[in-house]
């Protein structure tokens, strides 16, 4: 019975269950083990939804601009008398960052600003709150990181949009310092670079608390217990112990925070006026005023390099680090 059970299931196909089971899958799982298939999803996702859209940029940006649907010259061509493939670059949309004006310098360096500034501020705003949520009671933890990710339950331009209504000449802010006596006159906040950096701390904190309390909430606390029994007062006991193993966190909330301030656009837009000068406005200037495509894209791409290249060498140095270990 069992011979002809499984002398069946060879002939069909099929297995014993009655679930078709397809010979291309059977063979890929043969030759993939699961392990590569797990691993091998965050590179296909990497793949599809990062590489491919890069690499059509990077060829927008190797074009020139012209009148047609789309707006841009094509960047391969046929030869009609050879019939040969040809490749026409244009390398004038890279040039003109660095030689025709200086205002995509002064963009590029002035989110590269913003986003330093916010990070830094994060920083130094994000570990102590983390600090204490990981020290707080077990029972209480669940409901200061509810308090900390309950902004996300909310659109991000509503509340945007609600510090406009805060930091205003006529607003929250200002009527509750003259309220105090502490100031006669409003203070002008809106529509400059204190409201920018404002807005975009308030935005990305989460971001920083969030990677340092799962590093803090880890931390094994006899080591802290040993350095205080040798001698150690609370603060140096931090510095010599806690702030190193706490490195992973700072490391990840920093990236997670920088990265995405550098081409953040609705805050400095909203916020810090419209003479506010950023990468991002940049961009929306080349692609919907000007519908200059290759330029904008030359501007993507630099913008890229500037983040990608110096992640790669971090973790390449992560890598070595750890090897090393």
């Amino acid at each position: 019975m069992n011979g002809l059970r499984e002398g069946g299931r060879l002939a069909s196909g099929h297995s014993v269950g009655g679930r078709p089971k397809s010979g291309l899958w059977a063979a890929l799982r043969a030759r993939l083990p699961r392990r590569g298939l797990v691993i091998s999803a965050p590179y296909l996702w990497l793949g599809l939804f990062f590489l491919v859209p890069f690499l059509l940029v990077l060829k927008i940006s190797f074009a020139d601009s012209d009148t047609t649907i789309p707006p841009y010259t094509p960047l391969f061509s046929f030869d009609d008398d050879s019939s040969a493939l040809q490749i026409t670059l244009h390398l004038d949309n890279f040039l003109r960052l660095v030689s025709d004006d200086p205002i995509y310098l002064l963009s590029y360096l002035s989110s590269l600003r913003n986003a330093a500034v916010t990070t830094v501020c994060c920083l130094l705003i994000g570990y102590p709150m983390a600090y204490a949520i990981a020290r707080a009671r077990q029972h209480l933890r669940p409901v200061l990181l509810m308090m900390i990710v309950l902004p996300f339950w909310t659109s991000f331009l509503i509340r945007i949009y609600a510090w406009i209504g805060i930091l205003k000449d006529n607003g929250l802010f200002n009527n509750f310092l003259i309220w105090l006596g502490v100031i006669d006159q409003p203070i002008t906040i809106l529509n400059t670079q204190t409201a920018v950096y404002i807005g975009m701390v308030y935005a990305y904190l989460p971001f920083m608390v969030l990677p340092l309390y799962a590093t803090l909430e880890k931390l094994d606390v006899s080591l802290l217990e040993a350095a205080m029994d040798l001698g150690a007062r609370p603060l140096r006991a931090f510095w010599a112990v806690t702030l190193p193993l706490s490195l992973p966190g700072i490391v990840a909330g920093s990236l997670l925070v920088f990265i995405p301030a550098v081409g953040e656009f609705i805050i400095p837009t909203l916020l810090g006026g419209a003479d506010t000068l950023t990468i991002s406005t940049q961009l929306w200037s080349e692609f919907f005023a000007n519908r200059d495509w290759p330029m904008a894209s030359a501007v993507t791409v630099v913008m890229v390099a500037l983040l990608v290249v110096p992640l790669m060498l971090l973790q390449r140095a992560q890598g070595r680090a750890e090897a090393q270990r």
